[in-house]
C-alpha cells in the first residue's frame, strides 16, 4: 500500500440522507483480465458518473456507495485487505439461519427520485458490460414516516452527530484503510398474514419499542427472552456500546406476495454486525433467538469493505 493512501483521506457518502428511493444491487465479477480492468476503470470513475447524474436535480440528493467483497478486492487493490474483511459467514441457529451468498460488488445508490437511482444504475450496468452477472437487484422505497412493512419506524437508534463518523468510518486502528466502512447486507422477507395475527402489545414485545412513536421499552431479565432491540444492542468487555448505521429500506410486489427489508449495515468494526446477528439467530442465552426471526427470513447475505472515495479515485490513475 503506497504511502499516499495511508494519509486520512475522504470517504465515501455512507452517511448520506435518508431518501425515498434506493437500489441495492449486488454483482459478482468475472476472473478474466478483461473484465477487472473494465470493474477497475467503472469504481475509478465511479465519482464522476455519479456527480453527472446528479446534476439533473441537485435538490435530490443522489449518492451512491460501493462496496468490494473479500475474493474480489486483491485482484483490484492488491494483495492487503483491511483488517476484518472476509467473507459473509453463515450463522447458523437452533431454528433460523443467515445464510451467506455470492456478491463481489454491492452499489448501494439513494436518492429522492426514484428516475436518478434508475439513470445511475444504468450507466454503471453499461459501462460494467459483461464483466460482471447480477447477484440481487432490489428496490427500495420509503414508507410512510420511514417505516418498515411491519408498521415499526427503522433506524430509530442510528448514530448522529459526532458519533455517526466514530461508528462507521475505520480510523487509526487500521491507517492503510482509514475512512472505508464495513458493510453488510441481508434481503429479509416477512409473512405478513402472520405477524398481523399478532397483538399490537405482542410486536411491540418482540421489536422492544412502541408501534406508534418507537418509544423503547424496558429490557427483559438476563436469563429471560430478549427482544430485537436489546439482541441488536452491542457491548464489549469493557462495557462500551457500538453502534452501527442502518440505511434499511422496505422493497415489496403485492400481487407477488414479496414484501420485505433489505437489510444494509455500515460500521467501523465488521465484528459488531456480526455478534449483532450472531446474538439474533443463535440467542442469548443460545436458543432464545430473536422472535422477530419467526416473521423475518433472510434470501441473503454478504460483506464488502467501502473504499474511501480517494482510494476509488485512485483506480482512475
Amino acid at each position: 500500500m503506497s504511502e499516499a493512501r495511508r494519509v486520512p483521506i475522504e470517504p465515501q457518502r455512507v452517511d448520506a440522507p435518508l431518501t425515498r428511493s434506493a437500489v441495492f444491487l449486488v454483482l459478482t465479477v468475472h476472473d478474466t483480465p478483461e473484465a477487472l480492468a473494465t470493474v477497475r476503470g467503472t469504481l475509478g470513475d465511479l465519482a464522476d458518473v455519479t456527480k453527472n447524474v446528479a446534476f439533473r436535480d441537485l435538490a435530490a440528493s443522489l449518492s451512491c456507495t460501493v462496496g468490494v467483497g473479500a475474493a474480489l478486492w486483491p485482484r483490484v487493490f492488491g494483495p492487503d485487505l483491511p483488517r476484518e474483511l472476509h467473507e459473509f459467514r453463515t450463522i447458523q441457529g437452533a431454528a433460523h439461519t443467515a445464510i451467506s451468498t455470492p456478491g463481489d460488488l454491492l452499489f448501494h445508490i439513494r436518492a429522492d427520485r426514484r428516475d436518478l437511482c434508475f439513470e445511475l444504475e444504468r450507466q454503471l450496468v453499461d459501462l460494467l458490460g459483461d464483466a460482471v452477472t447480477v447477484a440481487d437487484e432490489t428496490e427500495g422505497f420509503r414508507y410512510f414516516d420511514a417505516r418498515d412493512l411491519l408498521g415499526f419506524v427503522d433506524g430509530t437508534a442510528n448514530p448522529v452527530g459526532d458519533s455517526l463518523p466514530e461508528a462507521t468510518l475505520v480510523g487509526h486502528e487500521d491507517p492503510a484503510f482509514a475512512g472505508g466502512s464495513y458493510v453488510v447486507v441481508q434481503k429479509y422477507v416477512h409473512p405478513l398474514d402472520a405477524w398481523r395475527a399478532l397483538t399490537t402489545e405482542q410486536q411491540e414485545a418482540v421489536m422492544g419499542r412502541t408501534k406508534p412513536d418507537s418509544i423503547e421499552l424496558d429490557d427483559a431479565a438476563p436469563a429471560a427472552q430478549k427482544s430485537h432491540k436489546t439482541l441488536a444492542t452491542i457491548v464489549d468487555e469493557a462495557g462500551d456500546e457500538h453502534d452501527i448505521l442502518r440505511d434499511n429500506m422496505p422493497f415489496g410486489a403485492p400481487a407477488r406476495g414479496e414484501l420485505g427489508t433489505y437489510f444494509i449495515g455500515y460500521a467501523r468494526r465488521l465484528w459488531v454486525i456480526e455478534r449483532m446477528l450472531e446474538r439474533m439467530f443463535i440467542g442469548d442465552p443460545p436458543g432464545l433467538h430473536d422472535r422477530l426471526l419467526d416473521f423475518s427470513t433472510p434470501l441473503t447475505g454478504s460483506a464488502f469493505f467501502a473504499p474511501s472515495a480517494t482510494l476509488l479515485e485512485s483506480l482512475a490513475d
